[in-house]
């Protein structure tokens, strides 16, 4: 029961796994770590503190083998398992430890500095990319790093595993050690007061199933142990201390959560066709192997795209050949008999090889990433493309060029990829001489000539999430300009459909991969445009399913025909939201 003594308390957030939940706060007492302080050693202190140092490394490592042993003992998924490898394996990162030793020893200064001297380096080299995904990779280093830093500190690092009432798990931020040892009995649902949907946490979390609400911001400070809270993961929506009256309008609408979700099962097995027969093939997005089962789960036909820049991040060296075979043959075994769609390497080798010595660049999002490092490191493109195209043999895989700006790129990369068959042909190895290629169209100037492209390609996946921000000219992770990220504006959705129907006119497969996909408002726009594939995240998969269910390929057609008319982006969104209640007035929001 809630204490009418208390203030309520409505906080919005970022909602990454889907659910209602109502129940009592469990504050995880770790908060951020306090800012390390400076202090000069005398020359005999150095190695003395470097072995402090050595030694907290050696402690965080130990912790987490425990941790990792409980899970196996109590019979935690392979795949949360994997995480904390991870982790061990960039504990081990002779980066981090050589960098902060040198700052000791060259520097004399304390450990503690020293240490989030370093971090703060790598977080530069991570908060420049713009691959959410990839930029969100850094908290998993910040998290190991405190770690490092409450043992040095002498501090204890309080585990979720400690709490033994059902509880909601309130804390600043979670590292994904933490949410592997979570259980779905006792851990109700979390708040933190940072994060982002594609941490490695937010994973987990939906494969878990457990409710979940993160960047707060103030959540630590507003929430006190005891408290009641009301979680909506899927609006984002906190309430603290809530009235008896609306904790009452929660626990309805959570049994219509749970009956709308049982209802939307109904969809899995029917095929994802129009009323008038038009089929879409609703595929999944995924950069873990962790997220397969959500997919097949929810009834994907294949995964659409395969972000494989997981393989290059925290180490040391370069991924073998053989590495990239495992990882692409995995995917495809599971998935069969269904397609998967490969892209290949998306960022750039400053950041994440260290010893590539890469200069840096004032604007990297445009600079040398994705195919154009490809093509400039041609070893490693190389070693990539025999992976793809010996996994290829053991399932429906399909071979994809991101950030393509023109035929010349597109056509060097063909040329790179037949080299490999020949090669690989030579040495007697199996591979699918006929894997299909494809291009990405996030490039304004690829959406121009995109009939063009499609000559030279059996398929083409818009990529919407930079499309919009190359062809809108903002910084979607600004603040400032975030207000224009609109993927109903006009011109945006003029690009898509001109692609489209360049795709169509060719007897193309075309889909949609950003996040457009993903919603039925703008799936409703993308089916009426002419697009025969929707990549997304699973737990899109069966809504979207539903509204294409729900119409017919001439209605949505109509619909777009209209809004093509409209000036602004609110214009547009008024009229969809409009048309959207009709077919979906059983939602469980609603």
């Amino acid at each position: 029961m809630t204490d009418s003594r208390k203030q309520v308390v409505l906080m919005k957030g970022i909602g990454v796994s889907s659910g209602i939940v109502i129940g009592q706060v469990y504050v995880l007492e770790r908060g951020k770590i306090e800012p390390a302080q400076f202090c000069y050693l005398d020359a005999s202190e150095t190695e003395s503190e470097i072995e402090r140092f050595k030694n907290a490394m050696r402690a965080s490592r130990d912790q987490l083998m425990r941790i990792k042993q409980r899970m196996e003992k109590d019979g935690k998924g392979k795949e949360h398992i994997r995480i904390i490898d991870a982790h061990l394996m960039i504990l081990k990162d002779n980066m981090l430890i050589n960098d902060t030793v040198k700052v000791i020893r060259e520097q004399k200064v304390n450990a503690e500095w020293a240490l989030k001297t370093v971090l703060n380096d790598l977080m530069e080299y991570f908060e420049k990319m713009e691959d959410q995904y990839l930029k969100e990779r850094a908290m998993d280093i910040e998290h190991l790093v405190n770690r490092v830093l409450l043992n040095l500190m002498g501090r204890k690092h309080e585990s979720v595993s400690s709490i033994q009432e059902p509880s909601v798990v309130v804390a600043h931020d979670l590292a994904p050690s933490d949410t592997a040892q979570m259980t779905k009995g006792t851990v109700l649902g979390f708040l933190t007061d940072v994060g982002g949907k594609t941490s490695h946490t937010a994973i987990m979390a939906r494969s878990l199933e457990i409710p979940a609400v993160v960047g707060l911001e103030s959540i630590t400070r507003k929430a006190e142990g005891g408290d009641t809270v009301i979680v909506d993961g899927t609006t984002g929506t906190v309430i603290l201390n809530p009235s008896e009256s609306v904790i009452e309008v929660y626990k309805r609408r959570r049994e219509r959560y749970e009956n709308y979700g049982k209802a939307l099962f109904h969809y899995k097995d029917l095929p994802s066709e129009t009323t008038d027969g038009r089929r879409v093939r609703l595929m999944g997005n995924m950069e873990i192997v962790e997220e397969i089962d959500g997919l097949i789960e929810h009834g994907a036909e294949g995964i659409g795209l395969y972000r494989t820049e997981f393989l290059y991040l925290n180490r040391k060296d370069l991924p073998t050949e053989d590495e990239h075979v495992k990882a692409y043959r995995q995917v495809a075994k599971k998935m069969a008999p269904h397609p998967v769609v490969i892209r290949t390497l998306d960022i750039g080798g400053d950041k994440f090889l260290s010893h590539m010595a890469a200069p840096k660049e004032i604007n990297p999002a445009m600079g040398l990433r994705a195919i154009r490092f490809c093509l400039k490191n041609i070893d490693i493109f190389k070693t990539q493309l025999r992976g793809i195209l010996r996994a290829s043999a053991h399932g429906d895989i399909k071979v994809m060029f991101p950030m393509i700006s023109g035929i010349e790129e597109l056509r060097r990369a063909r040329q790179i990829l037949e080299e490999c068959k020949r090669e690989l042909k030579g040495e007697g190895k199996a591979f699918n001489p006929d894997i299909e290629v494809g291009v990405m169209i996030e490039v304004p100037s690829a959406a121009m000539i995109a009939d063009l492209i499609v000559k030279e390609v059996k398929f083409i996946s818009i990529g919407t999430n930079d499309l919009l921000q190359y062809s809108l000219a903002i910084d979607r992770v600004n603040e400032h300009v975030a207000y224009l990220y609109e993927p109903f504006h006009p011109a945006v959705l003029r690009i898509i459909k001109s692609v489209a129907e360049a795709a169509n006119k060719a007897s193309v497969s075309v889909s949609v991969c950003g996040e457009m996909a993903g919603e039925p408002e703008y799936a409703l726009i993308l089916l009426g445009f002419g697009v025969d594939q929707l990549s997304m995240n699973a737990y899109s998969i069966l809504r979207v399913k539903r509204l294409i269910r729900s119409i017919s390929h001439a209605e949505a057609r109509k619909i777009c025909k209209s809004i093509l008319g409209f000036a602004t982006a609110k214009e547009v969104e008024g009229f969809i939201n409009s048309k959207l209640p009709g077919l979906y007035k059983e939602e469980f929001w609603s």
